[in-house]
């Protein structure tokens, strides 16, 4: 990372930059943008942090000077849980450079109903327009997996591009994208979600995206990107990898003849070897 990053090694001398998960978000914000998921201010984070790590580093005791923000709508299952998120309008490329102006600490009120700021969002900035999307998924993928923590969202490439040229059937995009390459499989092997075209932003996308996360760690949004859970950053951020590269296989085959491919009895064999269990109803 710090080979990587040397054009910006003063930013690592910046106040927050020596908290692990403010450290950690500014590491994999600056990795998306380079890689070109995450234009301009496209693309999103949120991690569910434990009260004690951000007590140790920053304080949790109410104070009423603290911005207080309101919620569309109550998320009354996360009452007082903390998360650290990208914010509203922000670069990734500059959040190494100024992690304090780009992300922010917030703390879920007691009725669900709002966000106190803890850090962060400085000169009024608010957290992304995704946080609906965002809490309603982790609502759901801490009812399957209660050491989940992350949801990230970016604009990867080759997966966006799949979305126009591939039909956007679940099961069918899923085996596809197994077939790309063997580790496929194994690292999602409960398969792929899709919600149909909506705006962003919307209640209507967060619940659609909620609904889907209830059975899949990744859910694509068509023509727009990808949304993924995971229980830790690298998790989260790995599935998207795998994600990206098996959809950047399949366009660079474009319309050439496939002369092999991976078979239903492999990708079984593939299954039973590494311990996992592939979403029903994809293998033949």
């Amino acid at each position: 990372m710090s080979t990587m990053l040397s054009e910006v090694e003063k930013g690592w001398r910046l106040p927050g930059l020596e908290v692990p998960f403010i450290r950690e978000m500014a590491e994999i914000t600056y990795h998306m943008w380079r890689l070109g998921w995450d234009e301009r201010n496209g693309g999103n984070i949120s991690y569910l942090l434990h009260e004690a790590e951000v007590e140790k580093y920053i304080g949790t005791a109410s104070a009423a000077e603290r911005r207080k923000l309101p919620l569309t709508f109550p998320v009354k299952e996360l009452a007082g849980c903390y998360f650290i998120v990208t914010g509203s309008g922000k670069y990734f490329k500059n959040v190494i450079s100024d992690p304090e102006a780009n992300l922010g600490v917030l703390r879920v009120s007691e009725g669900g109903d709002e966000v106190e700021v803890l850090w962060g969002l400085r000169d009024g900035a608010l957290p992304t327009s995704e946080l609906p999307s965002h809490l309603m998924s982790h609502i759901e993928r801490l009812k399957v997996d209660p050491a989940h923590r992350v949801i990230m969202h970016c604009h990867a490439t080759h997966t966006l591009a799949m979305t126009f040229v591939h039909e956007l059937d679940e099961k069918k995009l899923t085996k596809t994208l197994w077939e790309m390459c063997t580790e496929c499989l194994v690292v999602f092997p409960d398969g792929i979600g899709i919600v149909p075209w909506m705006v962003p932003g919307s209640p209507d996308i967060g619940r659609a995206t909620a609904a889907k996360m209830c059975e899949h760690r990744v859910v694509i949004w068509p023509q727009h990107g990808i949304f993924a859970a995971g229980t830790t950053i690298d998790e989260a951020f790995g599935l998207i990898e795998t994600v990206e590269k098996a959809a950047q296989i399949y366009m660079l085959l474009g319309d050439r003849p496939v002369l092999q491919k991976i078979t239903d009895a492999q990708l079984r064999d593939l299954a039973a070897a590494f311990g996992v269990t592939p979403q029903p109803g994809i293998l033949s």
